[in-house]
């Protein structure tokens, strides 16, 4: 019997039925005799253990974590709201940690090689003079930056950070089917993928063999810190902005490494050094960890179109005041074509060959490459020379298999004729496959994995597997995420238990860092506070609204006239359930939040996230009155659980004090519009029930007014009353406290000139008699908060 066969008969019979590789191909869980890797043993031996619905119940841990931790990736589209879940695999690929060791010392082989090639296209480019780089190749490149010629990274190395993109040969071999050099993804969602496993896989064998990922991180953090150079200079990671297909990764990042998450705005070049605004001041940076393409970087030297990046960074990179991971113009090591002439590259760099090979590579700029192509067209893709998608995500005018895959072209010789070096031909190759779970059962897809690797002091270190791409189908070209293909996490399996490894390597890192904030991340928490009390004001405003209407019926009514009226001067149209408005205000408030993730919890998001939900639930499903009024109240009870959430969990750091006092200021505002309308003695009766009703104050008064509700019990409870938490007066105490912990203000003397602002305002509250502030006082108090918003924004956003 067959050790195929013997497995059947052991009980993996519904695991393993139907599971049959394709011929030629390799497979991660069978070897090319028919038998199950060694490596597998354990984890097949647990699976098969359990029903389909016990597996499929623990596959779904995975996913409720993955959703519940707010993971997504940006797919680009038309689409208005283009977040997708994380496409999760549940099954690991699991790899043993002697063929992990050969293939990490093969690829730091080739990390070295790629940082000579660099240094030489940025340097003497005696490559390029030798004959063994067509110059056309880095010439034509767009990602070649000329104006980064000539200039010697600080840190002395022009290569921080790199993945590789590896599959393995039919005979069980590995090779490398690209380079990311540019601004490499995929360690973030690594570590967010081990996170999902092990909500599935609890069992402690055999976890306990897993090689952990924390310690590839806490030694990157340590190399990024090394080159902050001077004391008081901090490493940051610069991202395009939440709009960036892998934003969640950029923030998940910098939450987990304690890093500041800048964008390009957020930073400015004075003296010659690169320093990032915040709300103390301009502060300088040492160590730039880019996640934005290189071109972008620059507008005053590379593209001048760009709104993303610093001008004058080239300049602090020229004065060597700033070093960058990876040094700006790495992504031309992308372009497919270099693969063409690497292993001749590293005969004369190194003097040794390639110890792990990359997909077999012709470039089409002579003749005797061109005929060798066009006579084995059936056997290549053929494609753009200077692009940096891998072979099996090849877009555009592309040929496969001797056949067009898109726009065809008269014939594909005569293409390859007339374009010449403009394309590249590349083998076409099976990749390797790994089991998926699928239908209740385990099936072959291929995949492809991708490592990650991290200069450190003393020399290329890697993270122990984390991440690999998985096609839905048998279509190679279907492992991009963007076409339906999902990510698995990747086991590095020892023989016996490994250490653990966390982010605290030493009693040192127990040390707390300073809590820089950002003055753009400051505006942002401010206004996200501001918003969501604005956005509760609205809901208030429809409920009372549409309360009303039930009773009644008549819109007409001098109630309901006037509250139509009131609610047209903030923008929200009564005669919609669910006014374009309201939408508006949230999703502002959700912009505000998404620019702040790395700062903001992942409770907090997802709390907005629901009432984004709720709203998009009852759109168009809504009837007025009753039905209006109920779903209102629904939301209202979503806010308060979001307030909750900010008022007992989030740290009392600055950010924290900016989101507060947002909120404090819009509540003041929002009650002084209410009161300086719905306390006027022309308003129809009724009014003041209004005032208290949106000010949540109804029982409050009937407790402490047992009598009707006049004009001098309702301003003394909405704007005077110091224990009412939604007065007036309530809110400039509590602003006057948060201002207190703001930069600035702890200087010995006078108080801070927020806090000076503030204080005239809230005594002349605290020592007015409610009778004599009539609707006037009210507008007037309104400009005052204005003023005091005005001036924290010179103070501190600027």
């Amino acid at each position: 019997m067959s050790d195929a066969n013997a497995l059947r008969a052991d009980g993996l019979s519904h695991l393993l039925k139907g599971y049959s590789p394709r011929k030629g191909t390799a497979d991660e869980l069978i070897d090319g005799q028919g038998r199950m890797r060694p490596v597998w043993e354990s984890f097949i031996s647990s699976l098969s253990n359990l029903s389909r619905q016990e597996t499929e119940e623990l596959f779904a841990r995975g996913t409720h974590y993955l959703r519940d931790a707010g993971v997504y990736f940006r797919q680009y589209s038309n689409d208005p709201a283009p977040e997708r879940d994380w496409p999760f695999s549940h099954v690991p690929v699991i790899l043993h940690e002697q063929e992990w060791f050969s293939i990490c010392d093969g690829l730091a082989q080739r990390a070295d090689l790629l940082e000579q090639v660099m240094a030489d296209l940025y340097g003497p480019a005696e490559l390029v003079q030798g004959g063994h780089l067509p110059a056309e190749l880095v010439a034509r490149n767009p990602n070649w930056l000329r104006p980064m010629v000539g200039i010697t990274p600080a840190s002395g190395h022009f290569l921080h950070l790199i993945a590789f993109e590896i599959s393995r040969n039919p005979d069980g071999s590995w090779f490398v089917l690209g380079d990311r050099t540019q601004a490499p993804s995929g360690a973030g969602f690594a570590l967010e993928n081990r996170m999902a496993t092990s909500r599935i896989f609890q069992d402690p064998f055999p976890r306990a063999n897993i090689h952990r990922l924390a310690g590839f991180f806490r030694a990157f953090r340590a190399a990024l810190d090394s080159q902050a150079g001077p004391a008081g200079r901090r490493a940051a990671i610069l991202t395009p902005g939440p709009g960036n297909d892998t934003y969640f990764e950029h923030t998940y990042i910098a939450r987990y490494l304690g890093m500041m998450l800048l964008e390009g705005e957020d930073m400015i070049v004075h003296d010659g050094q690169l320093k990032v605004r915040t709300v103390e001041g301009l502060e300088p940076l040492g160590t730039l960890w880019r996640r934005l393409d290189s071109e972008f970087a620059d507008p005053l030297e590379l593209d001048e179109t760009s709104y993303l990046g610093t001008p004058g960074l080239v300049q602090a990179l020229r004065l060597g005041t700033l070093s960058m991971v990876n040094a700006l113009g790495a992504g031309v090591l992308e372009m497919r074509a270099i693969q063409a002439f690497l292993p001749r590259i590293s005969e004369v760099l190194t003097g040794q060959p390639l110890k792990l090979p990359n997909i077999a590579t012709w470039w089409c700029g002579t003749e005797s490459e061109r005929e060798h192509v066009r006579s084995h067209t059936a056997e290549m893709m053929i494609g753009e020379a200077l692009a940096s998608d891998l072979p099996f995500e090849l877009g555009a005018t592309t040929a496969q298999g001797g056949d067009f895959r898109s726009s065809a072209q008269p014939s594909i010789d005569a293409w390859i004729e007339a374009e010449g070096g403009n394309l590249v031909a590349q083998e076409m190759v099976t990749l390797s496959t790994t089991p998926a779970w699928e239908e209740g059962r385990l099936v072959p897809r291929p995949m492809t994995v991708r490592v990650t690797a991290a200069r450190t002091p003393t020399g290329w270190t890697f993270m122990p597997g984390g991440y690999a791409r998985i096609g839905s189908s048998d279509d190679h070209s279907a492992l991009a995420m963007q076409r339906g293909g999902t990510v698995a996490d990747v086991w590095i399996m020892g023989d016996a238990p490994v250490a653990a490894e966390s982010m605290l390597g030493s009693t040192s890192a127990l040390a707390p860092r300073t809590g820089t904030l950002p003055a753009r991340a400051a505006e942002n928490l401010f206004w996200l506070g501001r918003y969501v009390e604005r956005f509760e004001g609205a809901v208030r405003l429809l409920r009372a609204y549409h309360l009303r209407l039930a009773e009644t019926g008549d819109r007409q009514d001098p109630r309901l006239v006037a509250l139509s009226k009131f609610m047209e001067s903030f923008g929200i149209d009564s005669d919609e359930p669910v006014p374009a408005a309201l939408e508006g205000l949230l999703g502002s408030a959700r912009t505000c939040a998404g620019k702040v993730r790395d700062r903001f919890s992942i409770d907090g998001w997802n709390a907005l996230s629901d009432l984004a939900r709720g709203l998009d639930a009852i759109r168009g499903s809504t009837y007025p009155g009753d039905g209006v009024a109920h779903e209102m109240g629904v939301l209202l009870r979503k806010i308060t659980g979001f307030s909750g959430l900010v008022q007992e969990n989030m740290y009392r750091s600055i950010g924290w004090s900016f989101l507060a006092f947002g909120r404090a200021l819009e509540r003041a505002d929002g009650l002084s519009s209410i009161l300086a309308v719905f306390g006027e003695a022309s308003q129809p009766q009724g009014s003041l029930d209004i005032a208290l009703e949106l000010g949540d104050a109804v029982m409050t008064h009937r407790q402490r007014f047992p009598i009707e509700a006049s004009r001098g019990t309702v301003v003394d409870l909405l704007a005077l009353d110091p224990n009412n938490p939604r007065a007036v007066v309530f809110q400039l105490s509590e602003m006057r406290e948060l201002s207190r912990m703001m930069p600035g203000s702890t200087a010995p003397g006078r108080p801070s000139a927020l806090t000076r602002a503030i204080m005239p305002t809230e005594t002349r509250l605290q020592t007015t008699d409610p009778g004599i502030l009539g609707c006037k006082a009210f507008v007037e108090l309104r400009a005052e908060l204005a003023n005091i918003s005005n001036l924290l924004s010179t103070l501190y956003l600027r």
